[in-house]
Order: structure tokens, then C-alpha cells, then sequence
């Protein structure tokens, strides 16, 4: 009889440890599995996640092409804006040199005063016609002083204009229907040191005055002043 009850309590001890041993190779296995379906979910999650990043990644990159085309369209526009800025800005100031070549605006600059006078003295039996200053010799001046740069030029004050006119009448000058005694004082805006040289030049302007006997001062200025066309010029 004992040696059946310790049998029986010999087979239980057993059966327990079989059933613990089944119990607990059925958790490990359970949780291996929970295990293996996390890392699987997991790795779906950061390969969606990694899809989207290339994704964006690629939209960067157009989205920077698209910017540097802009950027290179703004580049274009603003050269052509300064392009068409420069071209309108050298139209401006040619119709503002326009406007005072014909009179339109005064005019206010640095330049030179050349005064002609008639010879002092005049020898017995000459023609006092050899010794005075005429429209020839204005005309000498004023060329001159065009061909090297003067902006305006004026006659005892009377400014000259596209369709000015001078003639010589006895002992008097006349200039756009003004007339002028001697001396002549030819005022002309510009560079006095060019114009200077210009009327220097040896066998130039001043020595053919000289030689018709012609007393001629030249003086440089720092300002000169003329004023614009007045309307009753225009008719002249």
C-alpha cells in the first residue's frame, strides 16, 4: 500500500513538471510569435516611413530646380531692366541736350569769354573797314568753339540757336535782329581748357584775328549763365 501512494505521489511530481514544462514552452512560443509579428509591423512602419522621406527627398530637389529657374528668370529681368533703365536714361539726357541746343532751357556751366575789339589805331590812308570786327570774325570764334565742345554759345548776351543769324552792318553787328557796337564778348559753356587749346592751336582762330588786326581777349569762367528761348526768338 505505501509503496502505491508513493507511486501515485511519484507520477503526479511528474505530471507537474510535464505540465509546467508544456505550460511554459507554450508562453516562450507565444512570445516569440508576439514577438516576430512587432518586428514585422515595425519594419513595415520604417519602410513606409523611408518611402516618404526618398519621396520628399525627390520633391526637394525639383522644388530647388524650380527656385534656381526663378532665380535665373529674376537675374534676366532685372539685366534687362537695367539695360532698358540705361537706354531710358541716355534718351532723357539727349533730349535734355537737345532742348538746350535749341534753346528750350537755360543753361548754367563752367566755359571761356572771348572778347573781340576793333584795332585802336588805324594808320593815315588805311581802310578803316581792315581794323574793325566783322561777322567773318565772329564767325571764326563760334565754329571754333562748336567743333570743340561748346554747349552754348551767346554774343554780347544774346544767346545763339539752330537757326540764329549774324551779319555785319557798318560799325554794328546784328544777331537775330539785335544789334551790337564793339566789343563783342562771345561767352560758350564748356570744357575752358579744351576750348582754350582749340583757339590757341598755332595758325588757328586767334592768330587769324590777330593778323587782321583784331585785339582779342580770352578769359576762362568758373560759372556762365544764359538764359532759354523767349517766344518772339522763335519767329526769327
Amino acid at each position: 500500500m505505501n509503496k502505491l501512494k508513493t507511486s501515485s505521489f511519484i507520477l503526479f511530481i511528474i505530471m507537474l513538471i510535464v505540465g509546467f514544462l508544456i505550460s511554459y514552452s507554450y508562453q516562450v512560443t507565444k512570445e516569440t510569435q508576439s514577438s516576430n509579428h512587432t518586428s514585422s509591423q515595425q519594419w513595415e512602419k520604417e519602410y513606409e516611413i523611408r518611402k516618404l522621406l526618398i519621396e520628399q527627398e525627390k520633391q526637394n530637389r525639383k522644388l530647388q530646380q524650380l527656385l534656381f529657374e526663378k532665380q535665373q528668370q529674376v537675374t534676366e529681368m532685372e539685366e534687362k531692366l537695367k539695360e532698358e533703365k540705361q537706354i531710358y536714361y541716355n534718351l532723357v539726357e539727349d533730349v535734355e541736350k537737345l532742348r538746350m541746343f535749341v534753346g528750350e532751357v537755360g543753361v548754367v556751366g563752367q566755359g571761356i569769354e572771348v572778347t573781340l575789339e576793333d584795332a585802336s589805331y588805324v594808320p593815315e590812308g588805311e581802310n578803316v573797314n581792315n581794323y574793325i570786327v566783322h561777322e567773318s570774325h565772329l564767325f571764326k570764334v563760334i565754329n571754333e568753339l562748336l567743333i570743340s565742345g561748346a554747349s552754348a554759345i551767346s554774343i554780347n548776351g544774346q544767346r545763339l540757336f539752330h537757326n540764329s543769324y549774324i551779319y555785319c552792318n557798318g560799325p554794328v553787328v546784328t544777331v537775330d535782329g539785335n544789334q551790337f557796337p564793339a566789343p563783342f564778348v562771345i561767352r560758350a559753356i564748356g570744357d575752358p581748357e579744351v576750348l582754350t587749346q582749340a583757339l590757341n592751336i598755332a595758325g588757328g582762330v586767334l592768330d587769324q584775328l590777330a593778323y587782321d588786326n583784331i585785339i582779342v581777349k580770352v578769359e576762362k569762367k568758373n560759372e556762365i549763365r544764359m538764359e532759354p528761348l523767349i517766344k518772339n526768338q522763335t519767329t526769327n
